[in-house]
């Protein structure tokens, strides 16, 4: 089984940028999308085979996820049930029959880490729905998690430790995840891999030096471990700022 996560950075300009093409070469059993910066309406995506979810922000042209998946799932949901999280369309949760499948695009803690108070309440409180997913069944989640968290994630760790992505509470925050019973899968097979990233800025050809963060991820529960074969970067594919991170299941 096949998934992939992308952060599209709007799916309208995507599409404009070959992303139906992309879509049909990655060929995923599911595929979870983060900032389509849609409202309902806006986009009529014609995907024979696939059921498609959406979750849209309430502020026009912000946020938002999707996911298509060619199974269809037992229940879906969207948001985790927390009125200060639900209104920016950031988390999608479906339920097969082996696992739950979480798409998720963690808010970012913003230009002098305005927002970072409210990410750390978000990250609490996500950890939480997660684990309570996660005593009923395994867990699979994947999105934009807006943080590298350590240092080979990243191209210039020094001179970023105190901006937004790769502050040291984020990053503990992740590791406190990471031990409570889930595994960064792209580590779990590549644990010492530099140099390898899913995102980049858009200014000082950031790309083109590869000058990037890894902050797009799968993260599952440990029991699932078994059931993995691999984790790729496709950093040969553009379209967005992102690039799209997969998932292989025996």
């Amino acid at each position: 089984m096949k998934l992939i996560s992308w952060n599209v950075n709007g799916l309208r300009a995507c599409v404009n940028k070959n992303f139906m093409e992309d879509f049909k070469k990655l060929d995923a059993d599911i595929f979870c999308l983060q900032e389509t910066k849609l409202q309902e309406g806006q986009i009529d995506l014609d995907l024979p085979g696939y059921h498609q979810y959406w979750n849209y922000a309430e502020k026009k042209g912000y946020s938002g996820t999707a996911i298509f998946t060619k199974t269809e799932p037992l229940s879906a949901a969207c948001g985790i049930g927390v009125e200060e999280h639900d209104h920016e369309g950031r988390v999608i949760t479906l339920e097969f029959a082996g696992f739950y499948l979480v798409t998720v695009y963690t808010p970012n803690s913003q230009d002098g880490l305005a927002r970072l108070d409210y990410r750390m309440r978000w990250e609490d409180d996500f950890l939480h729905y997660i684990k309570g997913l996660d005593e009923k069944k395994p867990v699979i989640y994947c999105g934009d998690l807006n943080v590298a968290h350590r240092e080979i994630d990243l191209k210039n760790p020094k001179t970023n430790r105190k901006n937004a992505g790769f502050t040291d509470e984020e990053r503990a925050k992740m590791t406190h995840l990471l031990e409570s019973g889930f595994v960064d899968t792209f580590r779990h097979f590549y644990p010492d891999t530099e140099g390898v990233y899913s995102w980049w800025s858009y200014r000082f050809r950031a790309r083109e030096k590869n000058a990037g963060w890894r902050i797009d991820y799968f993260i599952v529960s440990e029991r699932l471990l078994p059931q993995l074969e691999d984790a790729k970067i496709h950093t040969d594919i553009f379209g967005s700022d992102h690039c799209p991170v997969e998932l292989l299941l025996k």
